[in-house]
Parts: structure tokens; C-alpha cells; sequence
């Protein structure tokens, strides 16, 4: 399985990284398949860095806050306008309500665009506890943010095939901790700098993040959603003490390859 930070700023975009989406890839069906974890704003550009998007084969949403899920508004306008077009029926996994969340993001008051408009271009899937998608097999667990917010594992069926799972946006949980549970890699939100005045319920910071790691026995942390008003290098000072393992920085175009795949 490989995994390509595409965006990893908090809250927004930064000045070095669109925010939220990372791509997630193993093959499937003599190809390789294409799962995007999350479309944030600016995300969706920076896609054809790395790939061409009509060939994305789903996209998975940990919620519904606009630097997490508002680029599917600029993959609808590829997908309907591009010279390729049009592109096929993408999957779109997500809370109860994309579908209207996301028509509501994309249409101004009183427009008269022809056609059936954005919903018509996905197939929206409600989260379940577990679902196949490709060559995945995903798990989802609510967690502790102040809007439906899953954490999700993807495991990759592949002999030697590995496992990641991607916090999205919460605070300190249980929850978090139970789906890591012996993941290869935990790509963990780490928003808040170690401080007493945090507000509870929301984010993580990088001793909070560090140590959901270390509970859940995983192999490596990956740190990310650091928004460009904190300095991610502090933030990974902050979680380093409380992780034995490697942790390490998301940056926009970092790859890492997990499991075996000899």
C-alpha cells in the first residue's frame, strides 16, 4: 500500500500544503487503485501532481468542515467540464448528509446550471463499521469533534499488505486508540501545541497524538493538520518524548510505502 500526503495544513490551506487529503493506493483488479482519505480545500489541483484525477476510484470523508471535504465542489467541475469528461460515477464514502452538504457548498442561490447537477456525478455511501472498497478493507469509528467525525483504518488484503489509520479531526478519545489498534502507520491530526487552555473536544496536540500512538502499539506516527499558524518542527519537538518509535512530519508530496510488498 502507498501513501501520498497530497495536503496536510489544518483548518486551511498554508503556504505550503492545501489542506487535508492523502492518497492511498494498492493494486486491485491488475491495476492500481486510487482512494483519496479526505479532498480539502486546494487539495484538488494538487492531486494531478501526483495522479491523473479522472482515474481516482473513490474518496473517503472523515467529516464534513469545509478544509476536509470542499474540493469534491472542484472534482465535480473536472468531472463535468474537463476535455476528458464526462468522468465515471465516483464513490464518495461519508457521513449521513454529503450528498446535501456538498450540493449546498457547490450551488449559489437562484442557479440555472443545466443537468442534474453535483449529486448526480457520485454515488454517496453512508460510513459503516466496516466496508470493502477496492482492495481495501475500511473501518470507521466515530471520535470526539464537534461534528459526525470518523477515524479510518484501511487495510490493504494484498498478501504482505499493510495498515494505516487516519485520525481526521478529534480530540482525545478511546475511540481513536481502539481502531489503531497494531496499525503499521498512524496519521494523526496534531492541530494544538501542548498547552492547559486547549478546548476539549476538538483536537489533538503532539504529546496527546504521541501518545494515541503508543496505546495502540502502532509502528509509526505520522503527524499532521498542523495549521500555518503553528510551527510544525515545535509540534514534533512536543511528541517525540512520548512515542518510541519514528515519528515524523506530513508534508505535502511525502510518501511512504507500508506493509510488504515483495
Amino acid at each position: 500500500m502507498e501513501l501520498t500526503v497530497i495536503g496536510c495544513s489544518g483548518s486551511l490551506p498554508g503556504p505550503d500544503s492545501p489542506a487535508s487529503c492523502y492518497l492511498v493506493q494498492a493494486r486491485h483488479g491488475g491495476r492500481m487503485f486510487s482512494l483519496a482519505l479526505d479532498l480539502g480545500a486546494g487539495a484538488f489541483g494538487r492531486l494531478y501532481a501526483t495522479i491523473d484525477p479522472r482515474d481516482l476510484d473513490a474518496v473517503a470523508l472523515s467529516h464534513l468542515h469545509p478544509d476536509h471535504c470542499l474540493d469534491l465542489c472542484a472534482l465535480y467541475v473536472a468531472a463535468r467540464y474537463s476535455p476528458t469528461a464526462p468522468w465515471p460515477v465516483k464513490a464518495v464514502y461519508g457521513p449521513a448528509g454529503t450528498a446535501e452538504r456538498l450540493q449546498s457548498a457547490y450551488h449559489a442561490p437562484g442557479s440555472r446550471e443545466p443537468g442534474p447537477g453535483l449529486p448526480a456525478q457520485f454515488q454517496f455511501i453512508d460510513w459503516q463499521p466496516s466496508q470493502r472498497i477496492g482492495p481495501f478493507e475500511v473501518r470507521t469509528i466515530r471520535v470526539d469533534h464537534p461534528v459526525e467525525a470518523y477515524a479510518i483504518r484501511v487495510t490493504d488484503t494484498n498478501p504482505g499488505g499493510g495498515s494505516l489509520v487516519y485520525s481526521g479531526d478529534t480530540g482525545p478519545c478511546s475511540a481513536l486508540v481502539d481502531i489503531a489498534q497494531g496499525a503499521d502507520l498512524l496519521l494523526v491530526e496534531s492541530a494544538f501545541l501542548d498547552r492547559p487552555d486547549n478546548p476539549a473536544g476538538l483536537h489533538l496536540n503532539g504529546r496527546e497524538a504521541a501518545a494515541a500512538g503508543f496505546a495502540a502499539g502502532v509502528g509509526t506516527v505520522v503527524l499532521t493538520h498542523i495549521p500555518p499558524w503553528h510551527d510544525p518542527h515545535r509540534v514534533l519537538t512536543e511528541a517525540t518524548p512520548h512515542f518510541p518509535g519514528p515519528v515524523q512530519l506530513a508534508t505535502a508530496g511525502a510518501h511512504w510505502t507500508i506493509g510488504d510488498q515483495r
